[in-house]
């Protein structure tokens, strides 16, 4: 293996790890108050609320479908009895029709950004980095599913990328596993361990703040104010 390769599959994804963590920690204890996301809804709001609707009911179906395709064995799905026909089905077809409408999301959200002058006029050029990371991170996952795979059918990535992927969380990285993988996989994945380095440092950061104490804090009364006559 060459420095590069030792460099991108070992190096690379620790550094991004570490600037992930060590960042969150640093931007919280010196700018909570900018924790948070500018809102654009008072410009623009159809196409933000279409395609939002639609980024985040894709997103978190295909975060699900990573963690359990990356992070569970091929031998501890078998033995619960998820067949490889039963996979191959929920990643391909289930996991695209997910990533299609996850993909929908970030083009409508993208071009509103770019092509609305007043949200663009808002966005910080990170706002416009994490837009264009994300569309191209979601395109590169659905061609890699779609037609890396249809072109290289042999190709297992539970053979190759989850078993790298969950030997970095051991310390025991080994990056002639990734040898062989297509290139569109890697540059997914590169793409992926690029944007949680620059997370702390960007909107992201509002995907942590989410109001889990509205469920059980007190209602908010309302009351009409009336006018006595004297």
């Amino acid at each position: 293996m060459s420095m590069i390769d030792q460099f991108l599959w070992v190096i690379f994804p620790y550094v991004c790890v570490a600037v992930f963590i060590v960042g969150h920690i640093y931007r919280y204890r010196t700018d909570q108050f900018h924790w948070t996301a500018k809102s654009s809804e008072f410009i623009e709001k159809k196409k933000l609320k279409l395609g939002s609707l639609m980024f985040h009911l894709g997103i978190i179906p295909v975060i699900g479908g990573h963690v359990a395709g990356l992070g569970i064995p091929e031998s501890w799905m078998e033995a619960a009895g998820v067949s490889d026909h039963m996979y191959h089905i929920g990643a391909v077809y289930i996991g695209s029709a997910f990533g299609f409408l996850t993909l929908a999301g970030m083009i409508l959200l993208t071009s509103r950004r770019f092509t609305i002058k007043n949200v663009r006029q808002l966005s910080t050029a990170s706002d416009m980095i994490v837009n264009v990371l994300l569309l191209f991170i979601v395109f590169m996952g659905m061609y890699s599913t779609l037609v890396s795979n249809a072109i290289q059918p042999d190709f297992n990535y539970r053979e190759s990328i989850s078993v790298w992927f969950r030997d970095l969380f051991i310390l025991r990285p080994d990056a002639s596993l990734m040898e062989n993988v297509p290139l569109s996989f890697k540059i997914h994945m590169l793409a992926g361990f690029g944007i949680f380095a620059l997370w702390p440092f960007t909107r992201l950061v509002h995907v942590w703040s989410v109001p889990l104490n509205y469920a059980g804090r007190r209602y908010i009364l309302y009351r009409k104010h009336r006018k006595y006559e004297s």
